[in-house]
């Protein structure tokens, strides 16, 4: 649903090269009847699909939503008579409550009964509730850089529950990645978007998942590439810590992830973590630097916000959920030089 947008077509490009999924309709209402590569040039020789309506919707094993965030919840009721496995790439299910919800996003959620009812698509910290997950909420990108850098070192006391400052530089996709008409509008690429420097969105979702209660404080800033996404996130570390503590906590809780890369190496020119060198890849790549004389950690966490940041998430879960290898699909590298 929604597969002329920047998300749904890189959630086709990922499925099409999937070894157990098998697409079978995409919709678009500004593009129904035309043929899904004259929107997606990327997937000419992929598949014959036309876009149809979201009216012509049948019946599938699996539907993916990846509809203008707010549009989903009020019309919920319709897809889930179509499909056993319903995925949303957009902000309608990720949270748990109401109240927050409303305060995030400015309007009371449709269908607030039911946002218990779906799991927060991160695989890393909701494996297990991932396993055999009929309803996936697919978490924001911004909120994935941050709360994957965040998680270990929150989880095993190395920093302090004071404030956190995150800075994500973002590509122009990340701003309404899900957004059924993005594609529509090619001159926005390498475009550069003001943001509103507080209050960002993700906020919610990075308080709701992340261990312990802490101020955090988020800003996006936009940079002149479509894809990637850049955190830098300062936090503090307790008295007789130091950068081993910061490293053994990451090896602890990430040790056999396949999908998180800890980037920190003494010498040549990428020493830390670059979305650059991520295009395209379901990675998150995480680096550090200590100021041992303030006590202050700089945390760097870098993604491509339309592959790990959401349709590689969803592909992630999907393979949890159904008990796939977790790595089917997802298998690309990366291109360097980038």
């Amino acid at each position: 649903m929604g597969g002329s947008g920047y998300a749904g077509g890189e959630f086709l490009r990922l499925a099409l090269g999937h070894p157990h999924l098998k697409v079978t309709q995409v919709t678009s209402e500004r593009s129904a009847g035309q043929p899904v590569a004259l929107v997606h040039p990327n997937l000419r020789g992929r598949t014959n699909l036309k876009f149809r309506k979201a009216a012509e919707l049948k019946e599938a094993d699996i539907i993916v939503l990846a509809l203008p965030h707010g549009s989903a919840a009020g019309r919920i009721a319709e897809f889930e008579g179509k499909g056993r496995v319903i995925v949303d790439l957009s902000a309608d299910f990720r949270l748990k409550d109401p109240e927050v919800f409303q305060q995030a996003y400015g309007e009371a959620h449709p269908a607030p009964d039911l946002l218990g009812q779906w799991v927060y698509g991160n695989p890393e910290l909701r494996r297990e509730e991932l396993r055999g997950a009929t309803r996936i909420a697919c978490a924001g990108c911004f909120a994935t850089s941050v709360i994957l850098a965040l998680y270990p070192l929150l989880k095993l006391g190395v920093l302090l529950p004071k404030d956190i400052i995150a800075t994500g530089l973002v590509g122009s996709s990340a701003a309404g990645a899900s957004s059924s008409d993005a594609s529509h509008h090619p001159e926005r690429a390498g475009s550069l978007r003001v943001y509103k420097p507080v209050g960002h969105r993700h906020t919610a979702e990075v308080q709701q998942e992340l261990p312990g209660h802490f101020p955090i404080h988020l800003t996006a800033i936009s940079t002149p590439r479509v894809r990637g996404i850049l955190s830098t996130i300062q936090a503090w570390i307790p008295d007789g810590y130091s950068d081993r503590d910061v490293w053994s906590a990451y090896r602890e809780v990430y040790a056999a992830e396949p999908f998180i890369r800890i980037v920190k190496v003494a010498r040549g020119i990428h020493r830390y973590p670059d979305p650059m060198l991520l295009d395209g890849t379901n990675y998150c790549d995480l680096g550090f630097e200590m100021d041992m004389d303030s006590g202050r950690v700089v945390l760097m966490s870098a993604i491509d916000n339309l592959v790990k940041g959401t349709a590689g998430h969803a592909i992630q879960c999907l393979n949890i959920a159904h008990g796939w290898e977790e790595t089917a699909g997802l298998e690309f590298a990366g291109l360097h030089p980038a």
